[in-house]
């Protein structure tokens, strides 16, 4: 397991290479957050997508039905070791943490 904090110059090109090997993959996003509480937004849907766009500052989680926005993201954290990207938290502007927990890991591509 290895947790880190993802430079903001690494965002848009980290999301593209997760999307590249998302074939088949489910995940769920549970946000909170001391104005809302906790919440889950999805459970165990097909994961179509995660982009980051660096000129609007948005980040877009793609599911099955759910097309999930985080506008201007302050800190992304990845757990992605030998296995596999595990999760992803986002903690957004107003300090809600997003997690997006993949139901099984995801084999990440090279830097191709």
């Amino acid at each position: 397991m290895s947790i880190r904090v993802l430079d903001k110059t690494e965002w848009q090109s980290y999301c593209d290479r997760v999307s590249k090997g998302l074939a088949g993959q489910r995940a769920s996003i549970e946000i909170s957050g001391l104005s809302l509480g906790h919440q889950v937004a999805a459970s165990s849907l097909p994961l179509l997508g995660i982009a980051y766009e660096p000129r609007s500052d948005l980040l877009e989680i793609a599911l099955e039905g759910v097309d999930h926005l985080i506008r201007h993201p302050r800190q992304i954290v990845v757990d992605d070791g030998l296995d596999g990207l595990r999760s992803m938290e986002i903690i957004d502007a107003e300090d809600r943490h997003q997690i997006v927990q993949l139901i099984e890991p995801l084999m990440l591509t090279s830097w191709s």
